[in-house]
């Protein structure tokens, strides 16, 4: 590689890159799957949580693994390259990206229909996609000022959402009822739950994508993982067990967090589980923001996109044309209404990208001549669970996934002819 090229400055320690699978794992779902949790197997659901997170470790650990041998951006495009070379390298990363941007558009809009809960003109008619691509756009730009001020943004945004969540924690000691009898549910019902719990826990891998400007990502990256998830799995089951402290009987109802936090907290506490399920999700989507661009600058080093995509600005020292391109195509989407369809497919490309890297490490291994039994069995278990999902998926979602490689075959031979900037046994 050219010592002279300028390139993003490695700024971020351990706790700024634990925000990126953080708030990959925590986005709208913290609202929603503690009723859902309870109303299919009641009072088991905080344990129910506890093995879902033990049963997705498996693949949080191949991640971490991997994430030990690389230090440059690029994630499962490096992996996938370094295992089964350039072209599995690239399709993993083009899907990755090509579905997270509409994935960026479907979660702002969301994120604006939470809001209008406080402000109804959000919801009103042509008001949704403007406010969505505003959304975006301010995304990009302090994206575009530097990854401290990213970084700085994201952890605000996650102390916004946290807070109420914690208070509703802590309000829940003082409801004065406790978890009653705890009955272990029908195998049947625990199939289907841990459905549930294994989407909990999707957008962990969020961090591998920007390692290229974390100080140690060999050390950082791999413990940031494990413990969010392990973090993650422990707040899933205290806000399940406040939601059964306080107010079981909101199970059925829509916005149920929100009502059993008016009733320990007062309205008050309501409209904050309300604000903090509207920051909940644009954190996720910051998150995604920042990672994503990465991702790209990560393949035009590796030769795989235009040089293009490689640019730094001089001044903020961020990949500039990355993060451009990134947030123009998903204000496009934003303000687009007909894109849900695109959108379908985003958990899909994410098993597939679980496959690819899990896949890596064993063949990595068998190259330096001995694979580790527990990282054997972990790979295993992190295949299986992940086309055990998939084949969960619609057709729908498969038809756009085999569209989403199809255009990304037609890149890879017209985009990834050039050199890459370092060997990947160098990463």
């Amino acid at each position: 590689m050219d010592g002279t090229k300028l390139a993003p400055p490695r700024t971020v320690g351990f706790w700024g890159t634990s925000l990126f699978p953080l708030n990959g794992m925590i986005g709208a779902g913290i609202f929603a799957l503690p009723a859902v949790l309870v109303a299919a197997v009641g009072n088991f659901a905080p344990w129910m949580m506890l093995v879902g997170g033990i049963l997705f470790l498996p693949l949080a650990l191949c991640y971490a693994w991997m994430a030990s041998r690389f230090e440059h951006s690029g994630g499962s495009v490096l992996y996938g390259e370094a295992a089964f070379g350039r072209f599995v390298g690239f399709q993993a990363g083009w899907a990755r990206y090509a579905s997270a941007i509409v994935t960026a558009a479907a979660n702002m809009h969301v994120m604006i229909a939470y809001l209008a809960a406080v402000f109804p003109w959000l919801g009103e008619p042509g008001v949704t996609p403007i406010a969505a691509g505003i959304g975006l756009a301010l995304i990009t730009i302090v994206n575009l000022y530097g990854m401290r001020a990213s970084v700085g943004t994201l952890g605000v945004m996650t102390a916004i959402k946290l807070v109420p969540l914690g208070l509703l924690v802590v309000s829940a000691l003082f409801a004065g009822s406790g978890m009653g009898d705890v009955a272990l549910p029908q195998f049947s019902e625990v199939e289907t739950v841990i459905l549930l719990t294994f989407y909990a826990f999707i957008g962990f891998e969020g961090v591998v994508e920007a390692a290229g400007e974390f100080k140690n990502p060999k050390r950082d990256v791999p413990l940031s993982i494990v413990t969010m998830v392990s973090g993650v799995t422990l707040l899933y089951m205290a806000i399940i067990w406040a939601f059964i402290a306080i107010g079981p009987e909101f199970a059925g109802e829509n916005n149920a967090l929100a009502g059993v936090a008016g009733a320990s907290m007062g309205q008050i506490g309501s409209l904050a589980i309300v604000i903090a399920a509207s920051f909940s999700i644009g954190a996720n989507n910051f998150a995604s923001g920042v990672a994503q661009p990465r991702l790209m600058y990560g393949m035009a080093e590796r030769g795989m996109l235009p040089r293009w995509f490689e640019y730094v600005h001089p001044r903020f020292l961020t990949p500039f044309n990355a993060i451009l391109f990134y947030g123009v195509v998903a204000v496009l989407f934003g303000l687009w209404e007909g894109f849900e369809v695109l959108a379908v497919a985003g958990t899909l490309v994410r098993l597939v990208t679980y496959i690819v890297t899990s896949l890596a490490l064993p063949v990595l291994e068998h190259r330096e001549g001995r694979i580790v039994p527990f990282h054997l069995f972990c790979v295993i278990f992190a295949v299986g669970s992940s086309l055990f999902i998939s084949v969960q998926a619609q057709a729908q979602a498969w038809l756009v996934l085999g569209g989403f490689i199809a255009a990304g075959t037609l890149l890879y031979f017209i985009a990834a002819r050039q050199q890459p900037e370092y060997p990947i046994d160098e990463a």
